[in-house]
């Protein structure tokens, strides 16, 4: 009797549980779909014998070699930057993702070779292998795209690293002229999704596409060695190519950002025409060092910006130095054919460091013993002493005071070209030398400034005073194109005018645009419109901001002829500056700026007369006006350099940047 009381029992929970399933089934299969992560398990529908799966892709982008959480410049621990962070993000999703039977993803979006001291060190390291690439292969990573800066070591270099890749490396519009490279066009992942115990088998088409100004900015490195295409006629038909090819989903690994919204030829940031190209269903941007979803790229015209959707495509960028990992969730169907398709999908980032809790993600403890042997090197390279200065050296005023940083990178270019020029049409000329900040605040943050207090200056110092690994060059200018340089320069400024306080500089003008011209001085009129856009275009001929340009004291003519030293970068046209084709070069052995600052740091170079030049830039008198100025916090300690300035602290903005007012 008790048994059987126990079965009656069985068969009327059973009953009810029957019921209740019913009811939960009905009740979710008619709610609306969100744009939340998708969490369902791989479902198999026996009432209609739709097959349904689940696919998790996860990115990361413009890495930089920041594959420690550590500040080589400052010498310090940074939580908000390190792939030892990012990877333990990586491992958990990962984890979870299998845990529910689904299909998991990881690409690298490029950039990730160089960016640090630890960067260069790697690159240089004979007969052992690079760490970024165990890295990757220690974390399963499926593809790997190539971003720009992942050219700046040369090729020779770039085919050692990739020659170690524990997955294919992928770029789909850049060919070595030989054809024989070490990454290819496209890459074919042939997976499985495990449905009901079942195997089902999915082709994943992956492309990749880099800048095409990529060939210009890195010439000397690039030049008659490679051919680049345009992003989007190479995006279209290599996309169209894999779904011919029987590819179930092309992802697209695009080292490009978010511009303007039409297609067109040698777009620099093209995802948004890219995303609207039917064969593409998903897109890893990157380039920009700017995140996605989130509040960037508000009021892009086909962009969901919070959602991370574009053109109703999913899309992530991860921000840069690992500081966020991108996440992609799509749920798949697989039709009658035996092809499948996206159905639904969601977007969303990780950060390593959470900016209101300012908690750190555990670093991975596998991946950090991988790197140490590496980081240990790279920090004792960097403690090097090379020379002293008697006054700090910082960037905490760049826009508007005088750099003396800036200063001292000027005169050792100036030093090491001047002996070039003897003997030649040149030798009379007069010499100037250009700089821009390498480290200024903007999407890096407010703690991205350089700072080297007086005394000892170490290898770390000379780093962080010129972070990228440029070459000297140097070109013939007229006074006409010496102005039209100073005025592209001032762009970066916001025009000001007494009605109101404004920001002083342009946020979507990037810092290292920002040329001082050392050796000769001029006043910039800010009341004034700018005379080029940021892409280099001449918004109006009758726009002037630059006044009294003067070289010795004496106004600059016209056709009067100047030397100037700078770095590759600017030579080859980068920035969009409206001179090097029209400027004759100089032929210079290859010199790496950093290795001629240390030279003249420790005395091997003389001292230059530049480095004694008078302030290169100040701003015209204008009674009545406010500035809002953001700079890094550490800049409080250095404000009577603003004395001329009559400076206010006001306070620290969401991002941590602090905000001083200006009476200009």
């Amino acid at each position: 009797p008790k048994n059987q009381t126990y079965s009656r029992i069985t068969v009327w929970l059973l009953k009810y549980l029957h019921v209740f399933y019913f009811l939960v089934q009905t009740f979710t299969q008619s709610a609306p779909k969100e744009d939340k992560l998708i969490k369902s398990k791989v479902l198999h529908r026996s009432q209609n014998q739709t097959i349904c799966g689940r696919i998790q892709i996860l990115a990361t982008s413009d890495l930089h070699m920041n594959l420690t959480s550590f500040d080589y410049y400052a010498d310090r621990p940074d939580p908000a930057v390190g792939f030892t962070r990012t990877a333990t993000l990586i491992r958990t999703a990962q984890q979870q993702v299998r845990e529910s039977g689904a299909l998991t993803l990881l690409f690298d979006n490029g950039d990730s070779l160089q960016g640090t001291p630890f960067g260069e060190w790697a690159a240089e390291e004979k007969g052992s292998e690079h760490p970024l690439m165990k890295a990757f292969g220690l974390l399963g990573y499926d593809a790997i795209g190539l971003g720009n800066h992942d050219f700046s070591f040369g090729l020779l270099a770039l085919d050692s690293i990739l020659s170690q890749a524990p997955c294919p490396v992928v770029c789909s519009n850049m060919k070595h002229s030989t054809g024989d490279q070490s990454w290819q066009e496209y890459a074919i992942l042939r997976r499985s999704l495990t449905v009901a115990n079942r195997e089902f088998p999915i082709q994943i088409g992956v492309l990749s596409v880099l800048p095409p100004q990529t060939a210009q900015w890195e010439a000397h490195r690039l030049i008659d060695q490679v051919t680049v295409a345009d992003i989007m006629s190479s995006a279209r038909g290599t996309a169209s190519r894999l779904r011919q090819m029987g590819c179930d989903l092309v992802i697209a690994l695009a080292h490009s950002g978010l511009g303007q919204s039409d297609a067109a030829t040698g777009l620099e940031n093209a995802v948004i025409p890219m995303a609207a190209i039917d064969e593409i269903d998903v897109i890893i941007a990157g380039h920009t060092h700017l995140t996605l979803p989130g509040k960037n790229h508000d009021e892009l015209e086909h962009v969901e910006n919070h959602i991370g959707r574009i053109h109703g495509k999913p899309v992530v960028m991860p921000g840069f130095a690992g500081s966020h990992l991108g996440i992609i969730d799509v749920a798949v169907e697989r039709e009658p054919s035996g092809r499948w398709r996206i159905v639904d999908s969601s977007s969303q980032l990780q950060p390593i460091c959470s900016a209101n809790e300012n908690l750190p993600v555990p670093e991975d403890t596998e991946l950090k013993k991988v790197v140490s042997h590496g980081h240990a090197h790279t920090r004792a390279r960097m403690a090097e002493p090379v020379g002293q200065t008697s006054k700090p050296l910082h960037s905490f005023f760049s826009y508007c005071a005088h750099d003396r940083g800036l200063a001292l990178v000027a005169a050792a270019q100036a030093a090491a070209l001047r002996p070039f020029l003897s003997g030649t049409k040149f030798a009379t000329l007069p010499v100037l030398s250009a700089t821009a900040p390498s480290k200024f605040g903007g999407r890096a943050g407010p703690n991205h400034y350089t700072h080297a207090p007086a005394g000892e200056i170490s290898m770390r110092h000379v780093a962080d005073l010129h972070v990228f690994p440029n070459e000297l060059r140097a070109i013939c200018v007229s006074g006409a194109q010496l102005l039209d340089w100073i005025e592209m320069s001032a762009g970066i400024f916001n025009q000001l005018n007494k009605c109101h306080e404004a920001e002083l500089n342009d946020p979507c003008r990037a810092g290292h645009n920002f040329d001082v011209l050392h050796g000769v001085s001029y006043e910039i009129d800010l009341s004034q419109p700018a005379r080029f856009g940021a892409s280099g275009q001449l918004i109006n001929p009758a726009n002037s901001r630059i006044c009294n340009l003067r070289h010795l004291g004496s106004p600059v003519e016209q056709e009067q002829e100047f030397i100037v030293a700078l770095n590759n970068y600017r030579a080859s046209g980068g920035g969009h500056f409206p001179f090097p084709e029209r400027v004759e070069a100089i032929k210079l052995p290859p010199l790496r700026i950093q290795d001629i600052l240390r030279d003249y740091l420790s005395g091997k170079l003389p001292a230059d007369p530049l480095e004694k030049a008078p302030r290169p830039f100040s701003f015209t008198g204008q009674p009545g006006s406010l500035a809002i100025f953001r700079t890094g916090p550490g800049a409080a300690d250095y404000l009577q350099e603003l004395a001329e300035y009559e400076p206010q602290i006001l306070d620290q903005d969401p991002d941590g940047f602090l905000r001083i007012r200006l009476s200009l």
